[in-house]
C-alpha cells in the first residue's frame, strides 16, 4: 500500500496534492507500451500443462501471415482478450494460444509479385530457390500483424507461439494426411474443379465468390435440317469441346433424335444427342450442350453416358483446340466465336446485357474457369457427419444457437473437398510415384522412396487443411504431450459466422477424427462482422476502412477495445464510427479522473469493510448496487454478451460511481469523523472490484489505477470479484428517491434558464420523508442556500413526498423568460399547425413518399411534446 492511498483527512480536499504516481490527466500513450511490457516479462500470460488450476484454452483464429491488424482482427481479439484475462483472474490456468497461418496463395502471390518487379518469376528461380525466397520474405515482413496485436493488448501465452509451416505443425499435417489415406478417406480423381487462371491453382467451392456480372446469352443452331436442335450458352468459347447435346427423355420434341448423331459448327465433328434427366424441359428449348470438361453437371452427364471430356482451355484460360480459334484468350475467343457462327446463320438469338451469377477467385477477383482436373481430395460425408452430431448431441454448443442452421446446412450438404493446389508454397503432398505407376504415401517417420524415377507429387495442401488441424496441431499432437492433456479440448472458438464453412467445420472433422472422437472445442461463439456507422461493409473501394492503429494512437487501446465491446451483440454486425471511440476515450477519462479524485480523498482498500449499521444510505446503496453489477457481469460475460456487459459496466461506473456515488459523498468527507472515514473504505471497495470487472475488457487504464489504488502487483493477476451477496433493498429505495428529487429539480432548473453553479435560496420539506438525512446532499447537489427570514418563495415543486420551494426573484426577469417561452410556444403551435395541415391532405399522403410523411409525423411528435413542456414552464412561472 503506498502513501498517497493514506492521506489523513487533513490531506482530503480540493487543493489536496494529487497522488504522487498518478499524473493528472490519462495519456495512453504514456502507459499503454511499458505496461504491455511489464506483463510480457513478468509472464503473465504464459500458461503451464503442470499447473493444477484448471484449464482455460482459447486458440487464435490465426492470421495469415502476409496480413495487418484490421478492426475485423481487432474485434474479434478484444473479445478473445476478455475471455482469457477474466478466466485467469477467476483461478483458471488460462492459455490464449497465438499463430500464424503461411496463408499459401496470398503469400505466394506476395513474392511472386516481388520477383516481378525485378523481372524476374518462380520458374527462373525453381522450386526449391522460390521456397526459401517465400521463408526470407516471411521472415522480414510476414508477422507484421504480432507486433500490432502487442500494442491492442493481447493477452496471449508468446511462448507457444506457432507457424502452420514450422516443424511441428508440418509434422501433424502430414501425420493426418497418411492416416486419412490409409483410412480411404482421401483419394485422388478426376474431376471438375473451381481453377483461377490467375492464381494457376485448384481452389475450393467456400473460396469462388459468386456476383452478377453483365454478360450474353447466345443461342445457338447444332445439325441440319431435321437433325437440328437450338441450344443456348453464356460460354459460347466452350462449344469447342462439346461432346454431346442433352434433352430430357420425356420431351416429345427431341424424341427422334435420341440416339443420333449431329453436326458440331465450326469443329467438323459430329456429337451424339442423348437423353438425360438431369435437363429442364422447361427452360429455354429444353435442349442443353454438354461439355463434360468444363462444367461440373456436364461431367455429371458426361459420366452417364460415358461421353467424352475434351479440354479446350489450358491453365491460363486459352484455348487449345486446333483451329483458327487456338491461342485466343477464353474472352476474346467467345466474341470471336460468336462471329464467326454469326456468319454461318447458326446465331438464332443474342441477348445483351444478360445479367447472371458469375464465380471469381475470393482472393485476385479473377473470373473462375470449370476445369476438369486430376486432384487429391477429402471425402468428407462421415466426418462432416461425425461434425454435425457433435453439436446436435449437445458435445458442442453454438452461440447464439439461430446460428446452429447454417451450420448444418453446410455439414450436411458437404461436397468432397478438393485439397490439392498448385502452387509451391505450403505443405508438399506426401505422395511419391515410382516408375512403374508405383504410388506411395509417407508418414512424418518413414523414408521416402528414392532411387532413379521415383518423385514426389508437385503439388500443395490447401491452407485449410493445416488450419483445420490448429487446435491440436498448435498443443504438440501427434504426441501425447502435456499441454495437449491439460488444454485439448479447448474451451471455446471465437469467431466470425463468415468463416463457418472455411475453418469451422474443417476444425471440427478433423478434431473429432484425429482426438478419438472428442471436440476440438465446447462452444462455437459466433460474431458478426465490423461495418462502418451506417452499417455498410468497409471496403477500399468504398474509402471506409479504418486502420484501427490510427484510432488507437488518437485515442488509446481501451478506447478502441470498450468500443468494439460496446457493439458486440452475438452474431449480429458491429457498426462502429470515429465519434463512439471518442466516447469511449471519454469513459476511461472519466474513470481516470474520478479514481484519481478518490485517491485525493482517502479512498483506501485497507481492512475490512465497516459493518451496514455504521454505513450511510448511499455507502449502502453503492455496494447493494456493485453486487448486483459483478452478479450481471458474470451472466453476461458466460453468454458471451458483451454489448450488454459494456453496456450495464458504463452505467453502474459512470451513472450511479462517478455522477452519484461520489458527488454523494463529498459532504460527508467534508463533514470528517467516522462517517467520512466507512465512506473512504467503501469508495476504495467500489473502485477496486470496479476496476477489476473492468479489466479484461479496457486492461491498461484499470492496471494503472488498481496498482495505485491498491499498491498490490497487477490487476492481470488479481482475484475476480465475487457477488457477496450483500443487497440492501431498503438502500436503494432511499437512495432512488433522493436522485428523483434532485433530477426533477434540476430539470425546473433548467427550463426556468438557471446556470448550473447559479445558487438559489430554497426552504426544504422534507420531515417524514427518508430525505430528511439527505438535506446537506440536496442543498450542495442543487446549489440551495437555506431560506432567510424574508424567504417569499416563487415557485413550489412536491416531488417524492417531499416539497422544494424556491425563491428565484432575484435569479430570474420572470417578465422577460414569459416573453421568451410564449415566443417560443407561437412557434410550436405554428409547427404543429402546418405538420397536422400535411399529415390531413389526402392528395399530399398519396404522393409524398413514405420516409417524408415519417418526417412530418416525427415534426409533429417534437411540435406537441414541446408544446406541453413550455406550457408546463409558463405554468410554474410566478403571476
Amino acid at each position: 500500500m503506498t502513501d498517497n492511498t493514506q492521506q489523513g483527512p487533513a490531506s482530503h480536499g480540493p487543493d489536496a496534492a494529487a497522488p504522487a504516481d498518478l499524473p493528472t490527466q490519462y495519456a495512453p500513450a504514456d502507459v499503454e507500451g511499458q505496461l504491455y511490457e511489464r506483463w510480457v516479462e513478468r509472464g503473465y500470460f504464459e500458461a503451464s500443462a503442470k499447473s493444477d488450476k484448471p484449464a482455460y484454452t482459447i486458440v487464435i483464429p490465426p492470421p495469415n501471415v502476409t496480413g495487418s491488424l484490421h478492426l475485423g482482427h481487432a474485434f474479434q481479439h478484444t473479445l478473445m482478450d476478455a475471455l482469457t484475462r477474466r478466466k485467469r483472474m477467476q483461478g483458471f490456468e488460462s492459455l490464449w494460444l497465438p499463430g500464424m497461418d503461411h496463408a499459401g496463395i496470398a503469400t505466394q502471390n506476395k513474392v511472386e509479385q516481388q520477383l516481378a518487379d525485378e523481372g524476374k518469376s518462380r520458374h527462373d528461380l525453381g522450386r526449391e530457390a522460390f521456397v526459401e525466397r517465400v521463408w526470407q520474405w516471411k521472415e522480414e515482413y510476414g508477422g507484421k500483424i504480432l507486433g500490432q496485436m502487442r500494442r491492442l493488448g493481447d493477452g496471449v501465452d508468446w511462448s507457444r507461439e506457432r507457424f502452420t509451416m514450422d516443424e511441428g505443425l508440418s509434422r501433424a499435417v502430414q501425420t493426418v494426411f497418411k492416416r486419412m489415406y490409409d483410412d480411404g478417406l482421401i483419394y485422388q480423381a478426376e474431376r471438375i474443379i473451381n481453377w483461377c487462371p490467375r492464381c494457376l491453382t485448384a481452389i475450393s467451392d467456400i473460396e469462388v465468390d459468386y456476383q452478377d456480372d453483365d454478360g450474353e446469352l447466345v443461342s445457338l443452331q447444332y445439325g441440319e435440317g431435321d437433325e437440328t436442335v437450338v441450344v443456348a450458352t453464356t460460354r459460347a468459347e466452350t462449344m469447342l469441346g462439346d461432346t454431346a447435346v442433352a434433352v430430357h427423355p420425356d420431351d416429345e420434341r427431341y424424341r427422334h433424335l435420341v440416339g443420333r448423331r449431329i453436326k458440331l459448327p465450326l469443329t467438323g465433328r459430329t456429337i451424339p444427342v442423348v437423353a438425360d434427366e438431369h435437363v429442364d424441359p422447361e427452360f429455354g428449348t429444353g435442349a442443353v450442350k454438354v461439355t463434360p470438361a468444363h462444367d461440373p453437371n456436364d461431367f455429371a452427364i458426361g459420366r452417364r453416358h460415358d461421353l467424352e471430356s475434351l479440354t479446350v482451355l489450358d491453365e491460363r484460360g486459352v484455348i487449345t483446340a486446333h483451329g483458327p480459334f487456338e491461342g485466343l484468350d477464353r474472352f476474346e475467343a467467345r466474341s470471336a466465336i460468336v462471329a464467326a457462327l454469326r456468319s454461318q446463320g447458326r446465331v438464332v438469338a443474342e441477348k445483351r446485357p444478360y445479367v447472371h451469377s458469375v464465380g471469381h477467385c475470393s482472393r485476385c477477383k479473377t473470373t473462375i474457369e470449370p476445369r476438369l482436373s486430376l486432384q487429391w481430395w477429402v471425402k468428407v460425408v462421415p466426418l462432416a457427419q461425425a461434425a454435425g452430431d457433435a453439436v446436435r448431441d449437445g458435445r458442442v454448443t453454438i452461440h447464439p444457437a439461430d446460428m446452429s442452421s447454417r451450420y448444418f446446412d453446410w455439414v450436411d450438404h458437404m461436397h468432397d473437398w478438393c485439397i490439392s493446389r498448385q502452387l509451391w508454397w505450403g505443405h508438399r503432398i506426401p505422395v511419391w510415384y515410382g516408375p512403374d505407376g508405383e504410388v506411395r504415401c509417407v508418414g512424418p517417420d518413414e523414408e521416402p522412396p528414392t532411387g532413379e524415377g521415383w518423385r514426389q507429387d508437385a503439388d500443395v495442401l490447401d491452407t485449410w487443411f493445416s488450419s483445420g488441424l490448429w487446435p491440436f496441431s498448435t498443443l504438440g499432437w501427434p504426441d501425447r504431450t502435456e499441454d495437449l492433456e491439460k488444454f485439448y479440448p479447448t474451451d471455446v472458438l471465437l469467431t466470425g459466422h463468415d468463416i463457418i464453412f472455411f475453418w469451422v467445420a474443417r476444425m471440427m472433422m478433423f478434431g473429432l477424427y484425429a482426438m478419438d472422437g472428442t471436440p476440438p472445442f465446447h462452444t462455437i461463439a459466433l460474431t458478426g462482422l465490423v461495418r462502418d456507422e451506417h452499417g455498410k461493409k468497409m471496403s477500399k473501394s468504398f474509402g471506409n476502412v479504418v486502420d484501427p492503429l490510427d484510432w488507437m494512437e488518437a485515442y488509446g487501446s481501451d478506447a478502441l477495445r470498450f468500443t468494439l465491446a460496446s457493439g458486440a451483440n452475438p452474431g449480429t454486425d458491429v457498426p462502429i464510427g470515429e465519434d463512439w471511440v471518442k466516447a469511449s476515450r471519454n469513459f476511461a477519462n472519466k474513470i481516470w479522473n474520478a479514481t484519481r479524485f478518490a485517491l485525493m480523498n482517502g479512498a483506501t482498500v485497507e481492512g475490512p469493510l465497516p459493518a451496514p449499521e455504521e454505513m450511510t444510505a448511499e455507502d449502502r446503496w453503492i455496494l447493494s448496487r456493485l453486487n448486483r453489477t459483478v452478479a450481471e457481469a458474470d451472466a453476461y460475460y458466460d453468454d458471451y454478451q458483451f454489448a450488454k456487459l459494456s453496456d450495464a459496466l458504463r452505467h453502474f461506473a459512470w451513472d450511479e460511481v462517478f455522477d452519484w456515488y461520489v458527488e454523494l459523498t463529498k459532504t460527508t468527507f467534508t463533514a470528517g469523523g467516522r462517517p467520512a472515514e466507512v465512506s473512504r473504505r467503501v469508495l476504495g471497495e467500489v473502485l477496486d472490484v470496479l476496476l477489476r470487472v473492468l479489466h479484461p475488457v479496457v486492461p491498461f487504464v484499470t492496471e494503472a489505477l488498481w496498482t495505485t489504488l491498491t499498491g498490490r502487483e497487477s490487476v492481470v493477476v488479481a482475484e475476480w470479484p465475487r457477488d457477496s451477496g450483500f443487497r440492501d433493498e431498503a438502500a436503494e429505495r432511499e437512495i432512488a428517491t433522493l436522485q428523483q428529487v434532485i433530477t426533477e429539480v434540476r430539470r425546473f432548473r433548467a427550463d426556468q434558464g438557471l446556470q448550473p453553479g447559479q445558487r438559489v435560496p430554497a426552504r426544504l420539506d422534507l420531515d417524514g420523508t427518508a430525505l430528511a438525512a439527505h438535506e446537506d446532499a440536496i442543498r450542495s447537489l442543487l446549489r440551495l442556500q437555506p431560506a432567510g427570514e424574508d424567504f417569499s418563495p416563487t415557485a413550489s415543486l412536491p416531488v417524492a413526498g417531499a416539497t422544494v420551494a424556491l425563491d428565484l426573484s432575484d435569479a430570474i426577469d420572470f417578465e422577460a423568460e414569459r416573453k421568451r417561452l410564449t415566443k417560443d410556444l407561437g412557434l410550436a403551435e405554428k409547427e404543429l399547425k402546418q405538420s397536422d395541415a400535411k399529415l390531413g391532405n389526402e392528395g399530399f399522403l398519396a404522393k409524398a413518399p413514405d420516409h417524408v410523411v415519417e418526417k412530418i409525423r416525427g415534426r409533429k411528435s417534437a411540435a406537441e411534446a414541446d408544446i406541453a413542456r413550455i406550457r408546463g414552464q409558463l405554468d410554474r412561472l410566478p403571476g
